[in-house]
C-alpha cells in the first residue's frame, strides 16, 4: 500500500512538471500556409488562444477566445475547491498482457550514442505491456512503476533533446500510443439520467490515468518535437488512426478529453490531408448526437478544436463550411443538454458570422426556429448568444431580422421567470444594440411598446419594474413623438378590447335569458355567435 501511494505521489509531480512544459512550448504548423485554412498555432493543452488575424471595425469585439471547457474551468478558475460528492473511478476494457514482468531497462542519458536509438525503441516496445487498475490495482507495483518511470524517461528524453525522432521511431510511437489508448470505453456511468452538471457533479475518472497520462504526454511532446516529419508520419498517423482518436473524445474523463484535444489539433494542423477527413467524422459525430443519441461526453471540446479551425477558414467561406453552420451547429442548439457546450457552439456561431455577415439571417432565423418554449434556463443561454450575435451584426443586416427578433424579444419580456425577462431587458445597457435600435425605432417600437407598458405595472418582480422603466425611458428620449404615438395607440387598442369584451358578455347575457325561457333554441344562438 505504501509503494502504491509513493508511485502515485510521484505520478502527480510528474504530471505538474509535464503539463508545465507543454505550456511552454509553441508549434508552428507550417504545413497550413498552402491550405485554405490558417490554423490558430497557440493552441495548448488547456486552452485555445486568439488567432492572430483578428477583423477590425466599428462594432463592439466579440470574445475571440473560444470558452474554456469542464477541465479549463477547474484548472484556471481559482479559489477554494467547492465540496463535491465522492470522485467515481471506472476503468476502459484493456486487453491485459500475459507477461507483465518488466525489466528495468539503463536509462538513455547514460547510453552511449551509437545505442540511445535502439534502446529508445526497446523502451518503447516495453511500454506496450498493459496492467489492472481495477479488478486488482495493487497488483504488479514493481512493473507498474518501471512503466511509469520509463514512459517520464522518454517524455523528458523527447523534449530536452534534438535529433532523436528518427524514422524508426515513428512506427514503435504510433503502435505504443494505440496499444495504451485505443479501447473499449466503459459504458456510460448515467446513461439515461439526469444532464452532467460540471458544477456539481463529480466526473467519472479513468482508473488506468497514471500510465495513460504519460502516454498522452509523451505522443503531444513527439507531435510538438521539431524532428517531427508529418511526410513520414502520415504512413502511421491515417484516417484509422484519426477515426479510432476521434472515438475516445466520448471519454468520461475531463483529463483525458482535454489532451484529446489538443492532440487532434496537432494532427489536424501538420496533415493537410486528413483536413477534410477529420471535419467530415466530426460532423458525423454531431449528427448521430443530434438525431439519435443525444449523448456524448466530448462535444465541448470538439466545438472548441473547430472554433480554432473556423478562425482560419479562408474567405470567401466555401459552400461546405456554410453548410456546416445551417446543418449542424444551428441544430446542435436543440439538443436538451445544451448548457454542457453551448459557449463553445456560441464562440463558433460568432466566428462564422464575423467571417461571412450575409449569414445573419439564417443563423438568428435557426434560433428562433429552435427557441425554447417552457426551458427557461435554456432560453436565458439563447438570448446571450443572441446578444453576441448582435455584437458583431452588421446595420444591413439588423435590418433583415428586426421584426421577427423583437418580436420574440418582446415576448422574453413578458415572461412570468423573471431571470428571462431580465436577461432580455438587460439588451437595453448594450451601446451597440442601443444604436440598432436607435436608427430602426419606427419598426421596434411598436412591437416592443405593448409588452414594455403592460409589464411595467403587472410583471411580479419589482427589478423588472426597474428595467422595463429604463428601456421605455431610453424609447422615449430616442422619438418622443413617436413614442406618444404608440402610447396613444396602445390605450386606443385597451378601449376597443375591452368594447370587444363587454360585447361578448352582453351576447351571452342574452343567451343565458334565451335558455331560460326556450332550452331548444341555444343550439342554434351558440352556432351564430361562434360565427359572428
Amino acid at each position: 500500500l505504501t509503494v502504491s501511494v509513493s508511485v502515485e505521489q510521484e505520478s502527480t509531480k510528474s504530471a505538474k512538471s509535464s503539463t508545465k512544459n507543454s505550456n511552454a512550448s509553441s508549434v508552428k504548423d507550417a504545413a497550413s500556409e498552402n491550405s485554405d485554412e490558417v490554423m490558430c498555432p497557440n493552441v495548448e493543452c488547456g486552452v485555445v488562444f486568439e488567432c492572430q488575424q483578428q477583423q477590425s471595425g466599428s462594432k463592439r469585439p466579440s470574445n475571440s477566445t473560444p470558452p474554456p471547457t469542464q477541465l479549463n474551468k477547474i484548472k484556471y478558475s481559482g479559489g477554494p475547491q467547492l465540496v463535491k460528492k465522492e470522485r467515481r473511478q471506472s476503468s476502459s476494457r484493456f486487453s491485459l498482457t500475459k507477461n507483465r514482468e518488466l525489466q528495468k531497462l539503463p536509462a538513455l542519458k547514460d547510453a552511449p550514442p551509437i545505442d540511445r536509438e535502439e534502446l529508445f525503441v526497446q523502451k518503447l516496445r516495453q511500454c506496450c505491456v498493459l496492467f489492472d487498475f481495477v479488478s486488482d490495482p495493487l497488483s504488479d507495483l514493481k512493473y507498474k512503476e518501471v512503466k511509469r518511470a520509463g514512459l517520464n524517461e522518454m517524455v523528458e528524453y523527447i523534449t530536452h533533446n534534438s535529433d532523436v525522432v528518427t524514422e524508426s521511431i515513428y512506427p514503435e510511437a504510433v503502435i505504443m500510443f494505440s496499444v495504451n489508448l485505443f479501447r473499449t470505453l466503459p459504458p456510460s456511468s448515467n446513461p439515461t439520467g439526469a444532464e452532467f452538471d460540471p458544477e456539481e457533479d463529480e466526473p467519472t475518472l479513468e482508473a488506468a490515468w497514471p500510465h495513460l497520462q504519460l502516454v498522452y504526454e509523451f505522443f503531444l511532446r513527439f507531435l510538438e518535437s521539431p524532428d517531427f516529419q508529418p511526410n513520414i508520419a502520415k504512413k502511421y498517423i491515417d484516417q484509422k488512426f484519426v477515426l479510432s482518436l476521434l472515438e475516445l473524445f466520448d471519454s468520461e474523463d475531463p483529463r483525458e478529453r482535454d489532451f484529446l484535444k489538443t492532440i487532434l489539433h496537432r494532427i489536424y494542423g501538420k496533415f493537410l490531408g486528413l483536413r477534410a477527413y477529420i471535419r467530415r467524422q466530426i460532423n458525423n459525430i454531431f449528427y448521430r448526437f443530434i438525431y439519435e443519441t443525444e449523448h456524448h461526453n466530448g462535444i465541448a471540446e470538439l466545438l472548441e478544436i473547430l472554433g480554432s479551425i473556423i478562425n482560419g477558414f479562408a474567405l470567401p467561406l466555401k459552400e461546405e463550411h456554410k453548410m456546416f453552420l445551417i446543418r449542424v451547429l444551428l441544430p446542435l442548439h436543440k439538443v436538451k443538454s445544451l448548457s454542457v457546450y453551448h459557449p463553445q457552439l456560441a464562440y463558433c456561431v460568432v466566428q462564422f458570422l464575423e467571417k461571412d455577415s450575409s449569414l445573419t439571417e439564417p443563423v438568428i432565423m435557426g434560433l428562433l426556429k429552435f427557441w425554447p418554449k417552457t426551458h427557461s434556463p435554456k432560453e436565458v443561454m439563447f438570448l446571450n448568444e443572441l446578444e453576441e450575435i448582435l455584437d458583431v451584426i452588421e446595420p444591413s443586416e439588423f435590418v433583415k431580422v428586426q421584426e421577427p427578433l423583437f418580436r420574440q424579444l418582446a415576448k422574453c419580456v413578458s415572461s412570468p421567470h423573471f431571470q428571462v425577462a431580465e436577461r432580455a431587458l438587460y439588451y437595453w445597457n448594450n451601446e451597440y444594440i442601443m444604436s440598432l435600435i436607435s436608427d430602426n425605432a419606427a419598426k421596434i417600437l411598436p412591437i416592443m411598446f405593448p409588452a414594455l407598458y403592460k409589464n411595467s405595472k403587472s410583471h411580479w418582480n419589482k427589478t423588472i419594474h426597474g428595467l422595463i422603466y429604463n428601456a421605455l425611458k431610453l424609447f422615449m428620449e430616442m422619438n418622443q413623438k413617436l413614442f406618444d404615438d404608440c402610447t396613444q395607440q396602445y390605450k386606443a387598442e385597451k378601449q376597443k378590447e375591452k368594447y370587444k369584451l363587454k360585447e361578448r358578455e352582453e351576447v351571452w347575457y342574452k343567451i343565458e335569458e334565451l335558455a331560460r325561457q326556450n332550452p331548444q333554441v341555444v343550439l342554434w344562438l351558440v352556432v351564430s355567435v361562434s360565427d359572428w
